[in-house]
C-alpha cells in the first residue's frame, strides 16, 4: 500500500494467492538464479583476479539488489546462493531469518564495491546501496547501522567528482526519457526498453498512472491530500503531477477529466513523472517507453546521509537536506500541468531549513522521491503504518491495517503448497 493509492476502499487484503505477490517473487528468484550461475561458473575460469572479479562483481551486485527487494517485501525468505540442481533438496528449503539475509546482502555489496569498475553497476552503486541497506537495517534505533549508513553515503558524496555524480540542475530531466541518459544524477538505472518491438519491452508504469482518456488507465491516482501536501511554488509539484489533459480534443483540467469507463478514474491530479516525456519508443497507450528508471539516484544518497546524520548528531545533515531543496528552487523546462513545455522560473520555494529532525528528512524523501517506489519501504523501516494508515493519513483511516501482520507481504501460497517449510519460522 502507498499513501495516495487510487482506491477508496478501507484496505486491500493481500493474500498469497494474489498474482501481484507471485509474479515478483518468481521473477526475482529467476534473477537470483542467473546471478548464482554466473558466480559459480566464474569459479571454473582460470584468470587473474584483476580480470575475473570485476566481471563477477556484477553478479554479486545483482544478487544483492534482488535479495534487498525480496527481504524488504517478504521478511524471512529462502536464501539460495548456489545453482539449484537437486529438485528434491530445493523442495525442502527453509526460511532464512531476515537478519541473516541482510548479512549476505552486505557481504555481496562489499565484494562488489571492491571490484566493480566505474561503469554501471559501478563502485558508487555498490557503496550507495550499502548505505541504503545499513539505513534500512537501522530501523528506528540502531546507532551502529546509522553510523555505517552515514559513513557509506558520505563516502559517495565526498567522491562525487571521481564517481561523476551530482544533482541534475533540472528536476524534470530525471523523468524525461530523451534527456536522462546525459544526467549525472542516476547511480543505478534499469533500462526498461531499448528497442522498438511490437510484443516486447512493455512498460506498464506510464499507462497505469496516466489519465483515463489521455493514454492512461487511471489505476494509480494520488489522493487530493497528497497533491495538496506539496507546497505551491515547489517545482517538484509541477514535475510530479499532471493537472491538465487533452480528452476528445479538448484541453481540460483535473476537475473535468474523463472519469467514465474505469472504476478508479477520478477528477484529481495524476502522476506525471512517467507519462509526460516517455521518449521515442512510446506507442499508443504508452505501454512501451524509453524510460531508464533510476533505482537509486544521487539525491537519495544525500537524504540517506541527512537521515543517518540526524540520528548520529552530525552537523552535516542539515546541509545535505538543503542541497536537495536548493535544486528544487531552480525551476526548469517542464509544463504547467499538461504536455506543453514551458520554462518554469526559479523560486524561493522550498526555503532552506534552519534546523533538522528525522521527520524533516522523511518528509523530504516523500516529496523528492514521490511515486518512485520508495515510500512503502520508508513506512516499513520506520514503522509508520499506524500513522500513515490512521485517520490523519493521506488516504484517511484504514481500519483493517494490522501492524503486527501487514508489514510483510505473504509468501505465494503455491510455494507453501509445494514446500510447507516456507509457511513460517
Amino acid at each position: 500500500m502507498y499513501p495516495g493509492h487510487t482506491t477508496d476502499e478501507t484496505k486491500a487484503i493481500i493474500s498469497g494467492e494474489n498474482e501481484m505477490v507471485y509474479d515478483p517473487w518468481t521473477r526475482i528468484y529467476l534473477g537470483i538464479a542467473a546471478a548464482n550461475n554466473a558466480i559459480a561458473g566464474a569459479e571454473n575460469v582460470n584468470l587473474e583476479d584483476e580480470i575475473k572479479y570485476p566481471v563477477t562483481a556484477q553478479a554479486y551486485f545483482a544478487r544483492a539488489f534482488y535479495y534487498f527487494h525480496l527481504v524488504r517485501l517478504f521478511g524471512d525468505i529462502p536464501y539460495i546462493d548456489t545453482p539449484v540442481s537437486d529438485i528434491d533438496a530445493a523442495s525442502s528449503l527453509t526460511l532464512t531469518p531476515e537478519s541473516q539475509v541482510y548479512d549476505n546482502i552486505i557481504a555481496d555489496l562489499q565484494f562488489a564495491k571492491t571490484w566493480l569498475p566505474d561503469t554501471q553497476p559501478s563502485r558508487a552503486a555498490a557503496s550507495s546501496y550499502l548505505a541504503l541497506v545499513y539505513l534500512t537495517r537501522a530501523g528506528t534505533s540502531d546507532m551502529t547501522n546509522f553510523q555505517l549508513a552515514f559513513d557509506e553515503a558520505k563516502e559517495v558524496i565526498d567522491n562525487k567528482g571521481d564517481y561523476n555524480l551530482d544533482l541534475d540542475p533540472d528536476f524534470q530531466t530525471l523523468f524525461n526519457a530523451n534527456k536522462i541518459d546525459n544526467s549525472l544524477e542516476p547511480i543505478f538505472a534499469l533500462d526498461y526498453n531499448s528497442v522498438e518491438a511490437p510484443d516486447n519491452g512493455y512498460d506498464q508504469t506510464s499507462p497505469m498512472t496516466g489519465v483515463r482518456g489521455d493514454f492512461g488507465w487511471s489505476v494509480a491516482v494520488p489522493t487530493m491530500a497528497v497533491y495538496d501536501s506539496f507546497e505551491d511554488g515547489d517545482y517538484r509539484k509541477n514535475v510530479s503531477f499532471q493537472t491538465e489533459a487533452t480528452i476528445n480534443e479538448t484541453l481540460v483540467d483535473y476537475n473535468n477529466f474523463d472519469i467514465s469507463g474505469h472504476e478508479h478514474a477520478v477528477n484529481r491530479p495524476y502522476i506525471a513523472k512517467y507519462s509526460r516525456y516517455p521518449g521515442d519508443f512510446a506507442r499508443g497507450d504508452k505501454r512501451a517507453t524509453s524510460h531508464n528508471y533510476s533505482m537509486l539516484r544521487y539525491a537519495e544518497v544525500l537524504l540517506i546521509a541527512a537521515e543517518a546524520g540526524v540520528e548520529i548528531g552530525s552537523p552535516l545533515a542539515l546541509g545535505y537536506l538543503n542541497e536537495v531543496r536548493s535544486r528544487a528552487r531552480n525551476g526548469g523546462e517542464s509544463t504547467s500541468g499538461g504536455y506543453t513545455e514551458v520554462t518554469i522560473p526559479s523560486s524561493s520555494v522550498p526555503a532552506d531549513l534552519t534546523s533538522i529532525t528525522v521527520e524533516d528528512v522523511l518528509e523530504e524523501r516523500r516529496i523528492e522521491l514521490a511515486f518512485e517506489g520508495k515510500r512503502w519501504y520508508d513506512i516499513k523501516r520506520r514503522q509508520l503504518g499506524d500513522q500513515v494508515f490512521g485517520a490523519s493519513g493521506y488516504e484517511g483511516l484504514k481500519p483493517d491495517w494490522n501492524s503486527s501482520e501487514d508489514y510483510d507481504t505473504p509468501i505465494p501460497q503455491d510455494e507453501i503448497d509445494r514446500n510447507p517449510n516456507l509457511g513460517g519460522l
